[in-house]
């Protein structure tokens, strides 16, 4: 089995706040996600409460964002402890994660 932190990625976002997030979700939706073979990693820092709304803020705002422009929302996305400092959010097309078994 294939970890989150394997998956291709096209664009790695370094996030210290909400702020950064929606700016990341913005890129995100605009590039998309349909028939990539690559996704979007968001690194966020160790201290969960901020952690928790950036990692709100980019899952509901992507899947909104996609919504509203009516691309396929099929996406999905793994948080994970990414080193000592950050934890991680990998997004990626579902067609993506089940040709890579995750």
């Amino acid at each position: 089995m294939v970890h989150p932190r394997d998956v291709p990625v096209s664009k790695t976002f370094n996030l210290k706040d909400v702020t950064d997030a929606n700016e990341a979700v913005e890129y995100m939706v605009g590039a998309g996600f349909s028939g990539k073979g690559e996704g979007f990693k968001v690194l966020m820092p160790m201290e969960k409460r901020t952690a928790k709304r950036i990692g709100y803020t980019v899952t509901t705002g992507v899947s909104y964002g996609l919504r509203k422009r009516g691309q396929p929302r099929d996406v999905k996305y793994w948080t994970y402890i990414h080193d000592k400092d950050h934890y991680a959010i990998v997004l990626v097309d579902s067609a993506v994660a089940d040709k890579l078994g995750l």
